[in-house]
C-alpha cells in the first residue's frame, strides 16, 4: 500500500493481496483456505492465497437487483442458496414477496452456472474444520460478502476471516457479528467507489478468474514407473 494525495491507494489487486497477506502471515501453514469472490476479488485473493502458500477457490454470490434499478442491490445470494436481504430498502422500496422470489431464483441459478464454470472439473474445496479466509477487492454495501460468509459459516470452518483491502466502515462493522475476523487495511469515514482507491482497477474478466483457479489446481498424481 502507498500513499498518493489525501487518500492511501493500492497499484492495483495484486499489489493490495499482497498488502492483505502481509497481515495475514500468521495463517501459513495451518492448512489455510482463501476464497475469492468474483471477478476482482479473486485477483486479490490468488496473491493472497501465492504468498501463505494456501489453496484458493471461489465464493459466488449474486448482488439482487431492485425493480428500479438491477445495479441497486436489496441482497444477495449465493450458488449454494443463502440469502442476505437489505429489509429496510426492502420496505422503502415496497417490493413485493414474489418480485423477490423470482428475482433470487435467477440469480442463485447464475451462481451455479457460474461457480460451476469457473472451477472447471475441479470439486468443491474442504472447508469444515479449516481456517477459510473469504476475500474481495472492497466492500461497499457488503451485501455480497455477508452472503458468502454466511455460506461458508454452515460448512464448519475452524475459523472464519473476511479480508479485503478497503470497506465502507458501516460494512466492515457489519460483517464483525458474521465472521471471527474482519481485517480491512482502510475504511475511510467518508467512502467513495471501490475502484477510486486503486490506481488501476481494470475489469477482470471470467477467464481471467478461471486461469487463476487452474493455475492453483492441485497438480494430478504422476503415474506410478513401472
Amino acid at each position: 500500500m502507498r500513499i498518493f494525495g489525501p487518500e492511501p491507494l493500492f497499484r492495483d489487486r495484486r499489489d493490495a493481496g499482497g498488502a492483505l497477506a502481509a497481515r495475514l502471515e500468521r495463517y501459513r501453514g495451518r492448512d489455510p483456505l482463501v476464497l475469492g469472490l468474483p471477478r476482482g476479488g479473486v485477483v486479490v485473493a490468488a496473491e493472497v492465497a501465492r504468498r501463505l502458500d494456501a489453496e484458493l477457490d471461489v465464493v459466488v454470490a449474486r448482488k439482487l437487483g431492485s425493480p428500479i434499478s438491477p445495479e441497486l442491490a436489496i441482497g444477495a445470494v449465493t450458488a449454494s442458496g443463502e440469502r442476505f436481504l437489505n429489509e429496510q430498502l426492502i420496505r422503502e422500496l415496497d417490493v413485493s414477496e414474489a418480485y423477490l422470489n423470482n428475482v433470487t431464483v435467477a440469480e442463485q441459478r447464475e451462481a451455479r452456472r457460474r461457480e460451476a464454470w469457473l472451477r472447471g472439473n475441479r470439486l468443491p474445496p474442504r472447508i469444515a474444520a479449516r481456517s477459510v479466509i473469504v476475500v474481495d477487492d472492497g466492500l461497499a454495501t457488503g451485501a455480497t460478502m455477508r452472503t458468502a460468509v454466511r455460506a461458508v459459516r454452515k460448512q464448519s470452518p475452524a475459523r472464519l476471516v473476511v479480508a479485503v483491502p478497503v470497506g465502507a466502515r458501516e460494512a466492515c462493522a457489519a460483517l464483525r457479528a458474521e465472521a471471527d475476523e474482519v481485517m480491512c487495511l482502510y475504511a475511510p469515514a467518508s467512502f467513495s467507489a471501490v475502484g477510486s482507491y486503486y490506481l488501476r482497477f481494470e475489469q477482470t474478466s471470467d477467464d481471467e478468474v478461471r486461469r487463476l483457479l487452474q493455475e492453483f489446481a492441485p497438480a494430478a498424481s504422476s503415474p506410478s514407473a513401472s
